[in-house]
């Protein structure tokens, strides 16, 4: 993670480890955590971003400058964009056989990964379900593309996952139910009690990850709980660049007919022969299409 150098005088620096709206929890060099606010009508601070405060109060304070990121993902539609993390080197994806998964949210995770340059891991929650093996035969397809796929139980073993996670800042990401938050207490046991004072100090109520929460592994990882997502907008990128994120079409570019070729309709693609002798697989192609279609007909207006 990029860090700030040295402060204002009079003022500190610490680690975003809770951003809920406008209101975050900053843990500080000396392991205190309060409570701040940006000034003004700033925005833009996210969990796992190193900030300089100053302090209106012992446990209160102030953003003043974020640090340069090494990363910053997020997603957005026709209207805002909505930061999920800052300083991520990896994006976990998380799925469950039970409730059904969208397996376009996967490509849309893997895309926002890819056009920011971080790792993606996919990990299959709940093997201990009968419906694991239709799930498992969905995913084969991005192992055959390099994606790590990890299956595992979280009730019953995370240890598998932890290997994963070492000397890294991971972020979680998935739809509701997919079962992130029993990851992190299976990771964290004690992450329950901690849940709950991040909750009051939020003035969020009952937690149930209605905002991004960091946790030490232990001092050189991290894992960032993100709340579940239904959507993953991505009208911040160009059409022309969308193409470039998935990672098995990148021989292909830059050889089709025309030098402007958008791989949709167009003669002499060379995405589309590749499609049809089976280099590309075919459900990939048509995600693609469909991003791009929807791209090219949403305006970017926010």
């Amino acid at each position: 993670m990029a860090k700030l150098p040295s402060p204002h005088v009079g003022n500190l620096t610490g680690l975003v480890v809770a951003a809920h709206g406008k209101h975050f929890i900053a843990e500080l060099d000396d392991q205190r955590r309060i409570t701040c606010v940006t000034r003004g009508k700033k925005t833009g601070v996210a969990c796992g971003d190193h900030v300089e405060i100053a302090l209106t109060s012992p446990d209160q304070g102030v953003i003043e400058r974020i640090a340069p990121r090494t990363s910053l993902l997020y997603r957005s539609d026709l209207y805002r964009e909505k930061i999920i993390a800052a300083n991520v080197d990896q994006i976990v994806i998380v799925v469950a056989a039970v409730p059904s998964f969208y397996e376009e949210l996967i490509n849309r995770c893997l895309i926002a990964a890819e056009s920011v340059g971080i790792r993606a891991l996919i990990v299959l929650n709940k093997t201990d379900l009968p419906e694991t093996a239709a799930a498992r035969n969905t995913l084969a397809l991005y192992e055959t593309l390099g994606y790590p796929l990890l299956p595992l139980c979280a009730r019953q073993a995370v240890a598998p996952l932890k290997a994963h996670l070492l000397g890294m800042t991971s972020v979680l990401v998935g739809q509701s139910g997919m079962g992130k938050s029993t990851l992190i207490n299976a990771l964290l046991p004690e992450a329950r009690a901690r849940e709950g004072e991040v909750s009051t100090a939020l003035d969020s109520g009952k937690h149930t990850t209605t905002h991004a929460l960091l946790y030490h592994l232990d001092a050189d990882s991290h894992i960032i709980d993100s709340p579940g997502l239904q959507e993953f907008g991505l009208h911040h990128l160009k059409v022309e660049d969308i193409a470039q994120t998935f990672i098995e079409f990148r021989p292909y570019l830059g050889h089709c007919r025309f030098s402007n070729c958008l791989h949709l309709v167009e003669p002499g693609c060379a995405l589309d022969e590749a499609a049809k002798s089976g280099a590309i697989h075919p459900r990939r192609l048509g995600f693609y299409r469909a991003l791009a279609q929807e791209k090219l007909r949403a305006p970017r207006i926010y």
